[in-house]
Formats: structure tokens, sequence, C-alpha cells
């Protein structure tokens, strides 16, 4: 457009610079014939409104063509604008497809077999107490004193017999070791729940662990997954032990991380100490070639040492000692002469710096959990504490307190369906873990003997709810609450707490085997406790109504 107006006033300019009345030429005069200058005059006039006509048709061309452009470009603005969302719900509708595609793919392949109905399951699961007819007071009362109380006597004695053999028997592994070498062990500490009063299945078996620690000049020392260091998520709860001498710096000098060069030398380690010899190390129950302390090669050791031990001193009994498992090492046996046995686990633990936390060995392993990670993998194991913690808050509790009672009857329970429709993920250490939460959270004065009814149903609510979300912590592990009596370590406190049904979620064909053993064992409860029950005449139920849970 200010093209075509520059045009116009290019020619207007044109005409009036070489119009002849306006500029004469020089020494020109008026032509004498007038009529012929005005002919002319307006064919030029008419020449010019011609090409004026033109030029201004150009124009309203030319804008009518920049005013189409200009809605082109608006329009085209426009779709830009349009297919932004577009694009994004074309790509979105294309996730969900393939979403869908690979849930089909999995289905069919049966690795979320009954996954539909497992969540329905879960769901309902609270519905599943509504129609279970819970034992009333008397009911559970004679099962308790009929079934439960009468293997207290047992248990005492039995741990009397095995503390007394074990103590005599880690007497004669010290005097067999040499001192100079090996391993120096120390006395052995009762755990579980043979010692915490509330085993209640046979065949009873008295757990002990033995900590050792190795001869001078070295020392062990310790790395847990939560110091701080990355572990796997499968190996929370773990730690390793390095053999170090003792006065080796904790964090590692710097000429074991940098090359000072062959001119130079360290000031606090000589040339011969700063490697070993691979043979000293393997005498110190490492894995090869390394400082980590070996698991298996531990297990070696022990159970060749309490062989030799046993060897000096079986002339003294009228028994046999045999290992019982192979795959633990210091699973014992004693077989008498009569034909009856008695088991019991002598374990080698590693102290935890200065605490009461130790690292095992070999822990009892179940259908749950999975295998070791690693044998320079030590698991840890917090079963002191938790003994002190139930001896603690017992003092608390009012006379005859139901804690005691509501675990053994829920671990007599579970055992008794186990044996009749084959093992679960849960285990004795789970039940136990629900007894130290629910001791924490409810006042002492609901754990009062009449109380016994309602707090197993607070038991099975809560490990029914744990169940539900495949989480179930660790009592010790991220727990701030712990009481400062007991002196536990704060790292453990601070620590990420710990899912010990975190294998659940890995495991579901575990899982549905668990849940499934869980509600028939509620189906069951009124009738594997009547089945060990002294029979109640009429009379001391009538007005007592059957509860559910």
């Amino acid at each position: 457009m200010p093209v075509g107006i520059f045009r116009v006033c290019l020619v207007v300019i044109t005409a009036i610079v070489n119009h002849p009345l306006l500029f004469p030429k020089e020494n020109g005069t008026v032509p004498e014939n007038t009529e012929e200058i005005i002919r002319k005059m307006k064919e030029r006039e008419e020449s010019l409104r011609l090409e004026k006509l033109r030029l201004e048709q150009e124009i309203a061309g030319q804008e009518a063509a920049q005013k189409a452009l200009e809605k082109a470009a608006k329009v085209v603005e426009e779709i830009k604008e349009e297919k932004v969302p577009w694009d994004m719900w074309t790509a979105l509708s294309m996730v969900i497809f393939l979403l869908i595609e690979l849930w089909r793919q999995d289905f069919q392949e049966g690795n979320w077999q009954d996954t539909g109905a497992e969540e329905d399951d879960m769901a309902v699961l609270g519905k599943a107490f509504k129609g279970v007819a819970f034992p009333d007071k008397a009911i559970l009362a004679s099962f308790y004193e009929k079934r439960i109380l009468g293997t207290t006597g047992d248990m005492a004695r039995m741990r009397e017999m095995v503390e007394g053999f074990a103590d005599d028997l880690l007497e004669a592994l010290r005097s067999v070791c040499n001192r100079d070498a090996d391993m120096e062990v120390e006395d052995c500490m009762g755990v579980g729940s043979m010692y915490e009063n509330w085993r209640v299945r046979k065949p009873f078996v008295c757990d002990l662990i033995v900590p050792f620690a190795p001869p001078e000049p070295y020392c062990f020392r310790s790395q847990i997954w939560c110091s701080g260091d990355s572990f796997p998520p499968d190996e929370q709860g773990y730690g390793t032990i390095k053999v170090c001498r003792a006065d080796e710096d904790v964090a590692g000098c710097i000429c074991d991380k940098t090359k000072l060069g062959e001119d130079m030398l360290c000031l606090l380690h000589s040339q011969g100490n700063t490697t070993r010899p691979s043979s000293e190390m393997e005498d110190l129950l490492c894995f090869k070639n390394t400082q980590n302390l070996d698991a298996d090669q531990v297990m070696k050791w022990f159970q060749i040492a309490v062989t030799k031990a046993w060897n000096r001193i079986s002339h003294k009994y009228e028994f046999d000692l045999s290992f019982s498992l192979l795959d633990s090492p210091g699973a014992l046996k004693i077989k008498f002469r009569s034909g009856k046995s008695i088991a019991f686990n002598l374990t080698p633990v590693v102290q935890y710096e200065n605490s009461d936390v130790y690292f095992i060995s070999h822990f009892p392993r179940n259908g749950l959990a999975a295998d070791l990670p690693s044998s320079t993998r030590w698991f840890l194991t917090f079963a002191v504490y938790e003994r002190r913690f139930i001896q603690l808050i017992s003092k608390t509790l009012p006379a005859n307190a139901c804690h005691v009672s509501c675990l053994q009857i829920l671990s007599f329970l579970h055992g008794k369906q186990c044996s009749l429709t084959g093992p679960s993920g849960l285990t004795n250490y789970h039940l136990k873990t629900v007894m130290l939460h629910l001791l924490q959270a409810r006042p002492s004065q609901d754990w009062a003997p009449e109380k016994l009814e309602a707090r197993l149903q607070d038991m099975l609510k809560f490990l029914e709810k744990c169940l539900h979300e495949k989480k179930l912590y660790h009592f010790f592990i991220g727990n701030g609450k712990v009481p400062a009596e007991l002196g536990f370590p704060i790292i453990f406190q601070r620590a990420e707490p710990l899912n010990l049904f975190r294998p659940f979620v890995l495991h579901r064909d575990v899982y549905r085997k668990t849940v499934d053993t869980f509600h028939e064992m509620l189906r069951n409860t009124s009738a594997l406790i009547n089945e060990y029950t002294v029979h109640i005449p009429l009379a001391h139920t009538n007005g007592i109504h059957k509860e559910s849970i």
C-alpha cells in the first residue's frame, strides 16, 4: 500500500513539473491556437484520470491481499493454539492405551494372578471379623489354664539345664582355642520366646547368643545401613564388620586412598603395616583378600571349635551332642539314651560398638525372608533390648497382666493353623512385634487380666491392618519413643522405619498364602481353642454373650 501511494504522488508531481503554463521554455511564447492547446490538455487530463483509477484499483487489490494474509495468519495461529491441547490429549490417550495393554499382557501371563480378588478381599477384610464367633472370657481362661500354664514349668527346667551345659561347653571351647590366634569367646545370653516366657509350641528351643572378639592387637569396626552410606533396600537391617588393628584410624589414613609416590612415606604407618598377607586375614575369618568378616568362615570356625570342645568334655555326660541343622552354625541337639532330645541354638554374634545390639552370623530363616545378600553382610538383632523392654513395661502393668497371655494364644492359634494348611509368611517375631507396638500405644490399665479378650481382639485387628497395608514396622528402628531407661542407641531411633512386611510387596504368592492362612485362622479360632478346653458347665456361661470382632 505505501508503494502505491508513492507511485500516485510521483505521477502528479511529474505532471505539474511538465505543465507548459507553469514552466514555459526559455524565450517561448504562448501558442496562437488556443483550442488545440485546450484539447490536448483535456486529453492529458483524461489519461491522468484513467491512470489514477488504475492505480486506485491496484492499491485496493493490494489492501485486500494484505487483509487476506493477516486473516490467514490469524487463523493459522488459532489452529496452533488449539493443536497444543489436542496433542496433549492424544499423547495421554496413547499412554493410557499402552498401560492397559501392558496390564492385559501381565494378567494373561499370570503375573497378577487373583490381583482383583486380592484387592476385593482386602477391601472388605474388616467384615470378615463380623462373622467370627470369638470365644468368651470363660472359655479363654479355661484354655489358657489348661494349655498354656502347664508348659511354664517345663520351660524353666529346660532353660536351667541348657544354660548350665552351654556354660560348660563354652569353657571347654576356650581351653581348646589358641588365645593368641583364635577368636575370644564371651559368656552366652538367652534371648527369644523361651526367655520372654511366651513360648507355647513344642519342641521348646532355647536361643543363646555368644559374643566373640578378635585376638589382640585386632578389633572389630562395624558399619550399618543407616550410618550414611547407601545400602540397597533389600539390605536394610544389615551391616558389615571390618577386622582392623586397634591402633588403626577408624576413618582410614590418607595413605590408603592416595598414591604418595616412591620417595614419600607415611609417618603414621610403616610399609609393613599397609598391606597384610592374605593368609593372615583369612586366619582372622575374613572374606578372601578383604578385611570384611565372613559369616561363612565364622560358621566353619565355630562348628570346629564346638566339636573340639565337646570331645574334651563328652565323658562327663550320659548323652550325645550333634549339629541338627547343616546351614546353622550353632543348631545343636542333645540326645539322651532314652530317646528324648533337647534342641537349642548357640549362635556366634558380634557386639555393635558398646551397645546390646548384635550382628548375628546366621539368623533363623523362613519362607518370607530372602537369602543373605552376601556372607559379609551381617543381620542386626535387637533381641536383648526386646527382652529388656518387656521386663521394663511389665513393671508398670497391673498384676497378672494379659500381654504375654495374648501373645501366647495368638502364637498357638497361628502355629496350629500352619500345621493344618502349611507355613505362611507370618512368624512368631511378627506376632511379638505387634504386641510390642500395642504395649507402647495403650494405657497400662488396659492390660488388666480381665481384659484378655479385648486385647486379643486388638492384636488381631492390628495384624489385619498391617496385612492390608503390607506394612509392619520394626519396633525399635525408627521409633523415637523408646524409653530412655533402656539406653537404646540413638542412631537407630533416628533411622528410617524398617518395614518387616516389605517382602510381601515383592512376593505376591507368599502374601496371598499368608492372607488366606490368616482368614482361615480366624474362622477356626473357636474350634482350635475348644479342642484344648475343658468342658465348662452351662451355668457358668449363661449370660455371657459371644462377641464378634
